[in-house]
């Protein structure tokens, strides 16, 4: 790709505005969770100890977007970085605005200035250029490490892009990571390349399981948007979730996956209940129907040794979405047991990468996350990249 990265540059004696992704789950002022956090350290360790001072920012959750907001305000992860990481920052007084850009030029080398969440001002997710200009005043370089966002065309990740002078605005390495690793997916797949996709929702997964047609050999579908297939081709699914209005859709898909020669796998067995609790009572269906009155919820064991079968063979495989309800331990046995495959076939050589929460999720709860060759951290922006489209935030730096 033809954008420029942290590597390309000299920061000494800048000032770099570093957009990360700090969304991290906080209650009662306490991060549960720091992995975003840490995934961008890396980024903002090499600009400290190469001389630079940086006004980090990012967003946090959804405020109104009408000023400060207590519940999203980002002093939990400043305080983070001072204790767990002993980093020298101090939060801002505001977003934007004559004080904040006087702390920007107190800032010595070394020092970070943490901005207070970006959408307690509406410029943020408007895109709007006064906001833009204020964010640029604060800094002579910029640096985007938050592929999480990238998919978004808001001010810091995309408006205010184009302020910063010639060479000075570059990729941080965690987004340089992110896109090397989906670019290998998207344009030099070792063979065979499997994609495995899961979920509710056929709609949500439509532009990514067009784009594989014709790239992948073989495309395992698996969860509840399984019985909209099934339905489509005339299957009884009994009380099993399913998009009534995009069944014609499913056919349509079945008819391009063979016309651009691509096999898509559908189940050939199911785990059932009548209800969606974790003590119900299941069964194995005898093979794609499912009965009157029970839901499938898993898929079953044929299904488990056939869709294993193509991930022993696969060279390449993205896996995106689950194959069952995997949170309730009667229902997560196809996930989990896929999970561990991929990560033996990770063991072996192969390329395999995670994208889309649920799956990130299910790879944590089957142990195998550090298996994987690439865990990625944004779920839209990795769906979207996938599915063919532009990220704002990508076509930014490109063009700059």
């Amino acid at each position: 790709m033809s954008f420029k990265t942290l590597r390309d540059i000299d920061v000494k004696g800048h000032r770099v505005f570093l957009r990360a992704d700090l969304n991290v789950p906080i209650k009662d002022g306490v991060i549960s969770n720091s992995k975003r956090i840490d995934a961008t350290l890396p980024t903002l360790k090499h600009l400290l100890e190469g001389g630079a001072s940086v006004v980090l920012c990012s967003h946090l959750g959804r405020p109104a977007g009408t000023g400060f907001e207590a519940e999203f305000s980002l002093a939990p992860v400043a305080a983070w970085l001072k204790e767990k990481n002993g980093i020298d920052v101090r939060l801002a007084s505001s977003v934007v605005g004559a004080a904040v850009e006087a702390e920007a030029a107190a800032l010595k080398p070394g020092q970070v200035l943490l901005l207070e969440n970006l959408r307690f001002e509406k410029g943020e997710t408007k895109n709007n250029p006064d906001f833009c200009q204020a964010l640029a005043r604060l800094a002579d370089t910029y640096v985007n490490d938050a592929f999480g966002s990238a998919h978004r065309a808001h001010a810091s990740v995309a408006g205010i892009v184009p302020l910063f002078p010639a060479g000075r605005a570059v990729a941080g390495f965690l987004m340089e990571k992110e896109l090397t690793a989906l670019g290998k997916i998207m344009h030099n797949p070792e063979r065979p390349l499997l994609a495995i996709m899961g979920g509710s929702k056929v709609s949500d997964k439509i532009g990514i399981i067009r784009q594989f047609f014709g790239k992948a050999d073989t495309i395992l579908v698996g969860g509840a948007m399984t019985f909209t297939f099934l339905k489509a081709m005339g299957i009884g699914i009994g009380n099993s979730r399913c998009e009534e209005d995009k069944l014609d859709l499913a056919l349509a898909l079945l008819d391009e996956a063979k016309a651009a020669g691509t096999r898509l796998l559908l189940p050939q067995d199911h785990l059932v209940a009548s209800e969606f609790s974790a003590d119900a009572e299941c069964d194995i269906t005898q093979d794609q129907t499912v009965p009157e009155g029970k839901m499938g919820l898993d898929i079953g064991p044929e299904t488990v040794a056939v869709y294993t079968e193509e991930v022993r063979k696969a060279r390449t495989i993205l896996w995106n979405g689950p194959m069952g309800v995997f949170e309730m331990e009667p229902f997560a046995s196809g996930t989990l047991t896929l999970a561990e495959e991929m990560a033996e076939a990770a063991d072996r050589g192969a390329y395999v990468l995670v994208g889309g929460g649920d799956s990130v999720t299910a790879a944590a709860k089957a142990g195998v996350t550090k298996r994987m060759s690439h865990i990625s951290t944004g779920g839209g922006a990795s769906l979207e990249f996938l599915s063919g489209m532009e990220l704002p935030g990508v076509a930014a730096l490109q063009t700059k």
